[in-house]
C-alpha cells in the first residue's frame, strides 16, 4: 500500500531533480570540510548556513557541539539522524587523491566521509525543506541532528533526549549507509579490558622480573577460541569477540614489563548481555590460573570540542525492529512510492546511533542512506551521487506515508507485530 498520490510523488521527484545541483555542491562542500576527532565545529556550522538558506525554522548547535535543525512544530516528532564527523585518513600516501576534495568518477564521489556518513546530509536537509513546501510535514516536527559519533555511538542520542532539546522523538531515521535499503537494526557491543600486573627488572636479568605480557598469552588464546562458540541469532547473526589492542607498561624496551593491558571488543546479538560477556572473559581469566591479572569494563569520559561531557560505560545493546512494524513498513512503501521500487530490508554489521535510539530508549527508528557500509573507513570512502540525491525524496515522502500507516494501524486495518526480533 501507498499514500502518496503518483502527482504528488511525480512533483516530489521533480523539485528534487530540480536541485540536483546544489545537493551535489553541498556534499562536496562538507567532505572537503575536515572533521576528524569529533572536530564538527567548521562542518557544522556548514551545515547550518545550508539550513538556514532552506528556510529552517530553527538552526542551533546544542551543548555537546552537535548541529540541529528543526523545521514544524507539529505534536509527533521525527529525528533525521546524521553523524558528519569521521576517522582519520591514516597515511595520506595510501591515497590516490585528496582525501578532503575527492574526486568524481563515473557519478561515484570519493572523499573521506562520504560513504560514513557526510552522504545522507544533503538529502536531509533538502528533504526536510521540500517536505514542507509539498505539505507533506504536517502535524510532524522535524529534527536534523548533525552529530559526532565516531568517538562514541549514541552518546549524541543521549544528549539530544535527556540534556539539549530534552526531545522524545517518535521515530528516528538513521543515516548511516544502507546501499539505499531500509535497515531495522544492529547487534550491539561491550568494551573491555584485561590488566596483568607484574614486576619490571632489567632484560639481560628477567628471572628476577615477571613479565607481565606473558600473563596475558592464555587470557588472548583464550578470547580467540571462544569466538567460534558464541551464540547466534537468525536476523542479527553470530556475536563476536576479538581483542583489539594491547598497551604494555615499560620502564625501557631493555626491561620486563611491569604492566600490560590488552583491549576486548565484544559484539553482542540478542540473547547476549552486558553481564554474560563480563562472565565469559572472567571465566577465561579463572580457568587461566594466572595471578595479578583484572578484569574491566571501560568507561567514556571524554569532553567534546565544547567542553561537555558525559561519562558512560562501553555497553551498547544491540536492536531490531520486525519487519512488520509500522515504522519499517512506512518506509518500505515510502521507496515503492518514490522509485517505483520496493526496497529490501536488513541490517548494519557495525554499530549506530541506533543503540541509543532503540537500543536503550526504544525509540523505532530504521536506517536508510546512500552508500555500503563496506567502504567506511577505507581509503576508498565513496557513494555515489545519484543515490545522495534520490535520498532526498524518501526523506521527504517518509513522514507523510509513516503518519497514514499509523492512520490505517487506528482504524483497524491489517495491523503489525512491533516486538522485537
Amino acid at each position: 500500500m501507498t499514500y502518496l498520490s503518483t502527482e504528488l510523488a511525480n512533483r516530489l521527484n521533480a523539485r528534487v531533480e530540480s536541485q540536483r545541483a546544489d545537493i551535489i555542491q553541498f556534499m562536496r562542500d562538507i567532505c572537503a570540510i575536515p572533521s576528524m576527532e569529533s572536530q564538527i565545529r567548521a562542518v557544522g556550522e556548514r551545515c547550518a548556513v545550508e539550513m538556514r538558506r532552506l528556510g529552517f525554522d530553527e538552526v542551533r548547535f546544542d551543548v555537546m557541539g552537535n548541529i540541529l535543525g528543526r523545521i514544524g512544530t507539529g505534536p509527533r516528532v521525527i529525528v533525521f539522524d546524521s553523524h558528519i564527523d569521521t576517522v582519520g585518513i591514516g597515511d595520506p600516501t595510501s591515497w590516490q587523491w585528496d582525501p578532503f576534495q575527492g574526486k568524481v568518477e563515473d557519478g561515484v564521489l570519493f572523499a573521506r566521509g562520504a560513504c560514513d556518513e557526510k552522504g545522507s546530509t544533503p538529502g536531509m536537509l533538502y528533504g526536510m525543506a521540500l517536505a514542507r513546501e509539498l505539505g507533506l510535514l504536517e502535524g510532524w516536527t522535524a529534527w536534523y541532528s548533525g552529530n559526532m559519533e565516531e568517538w562514541l555511538d549514541g552518546i549524541a542520542a543521549l544528549c539530544f533526549i535527556e540534556h539539549d532539546p530534552q526531545v522524545r522523538p517518535d521515530f528516528v531515521v538513521i543515516g548511516e549507509p544502507t546501499r539505499m535499503q531500509v535497515y531495522r537494526g544492529h547487534k550491539g557491543r561491550v568494551e573491555m579490558a584485561v590488566t596483568a600486573k607484574g614486576k619490571s627488572a632489567h632484560a639481560a636479568s628477567n628471572y628476577l622480573g615477571d613479565n607481565a605480557i606473558y600473563k596475558l598469552l592464555p587470557i588472548i588464546a583464550g578470547v580467540r577460541d571462544l569466538d567460534p562458540h558464541l551464540r547466534t541469532h537468525e536476523f542479527l547473526g553470530k556475536g563476536t569477540i576479538t581483542v583489539t589492542d594491547l598497551n604494555v607498561s615499560t620502564v625501557s624496551i631493555n626491561a620486563v614489563p611491569d604492566e600490560a593491558t590488552i583491549f576486548i571488543d565484544r559484539r553482542l546479538t540478542f540473547g547476549d548481555t552486558q553481564e554474560s560477556a563480563l562472565s565469559e572473559v572472567q571465566s577465561i581469566l579463572d580457568r587461566s590460573g594466572v595471578g595479578d591479572v583484572k578484569l574491566a569494563m571501560l568507561r567514556y569520559d571524554e569532553p567534546s570540542y565544547t567542553g561537555f561531557k558525559l561519562v558512560l560505560e562501553k555497553f551498547f545493546p544491540a536492536w531490531a525492529l520486525d519487519e512488520s512494524h509500522p515504522l519499517v513498513q512506512a518506509a518500505l512503501a515510502t521507496t515503492e512510492t518514490v522509485f517505483g521500487a520496493r526496497a529490501g530490508t536488513g541490517k548494519w554489521n557495525f554499530s549506530t546511533n541506533g543503540t541509543h535510539w532503540a537500543g536503550r530508549a526504544g525509540i523505532p527508528s530504521i536506517g536508510f542512506g546512500p552508500g555500503d557500509e563496506v567502504h567506511a573507513h577505507t581509503v576508498v570512502d565513496q557513494v555515489r551521487l545519484d543515490d545522495v540525491v534520490r535520498a532526498t525524496a524518501f526523506y521527504a515522502a517518509l513522514p507523510a506515508v509513516l503518519k497514514e500507516e499509523n492512520a490505517a494501524q487506528r482504524t483497524g486495518l491489517p495491523t503489525q507485530r512491533t516486538g522485537r526480533d
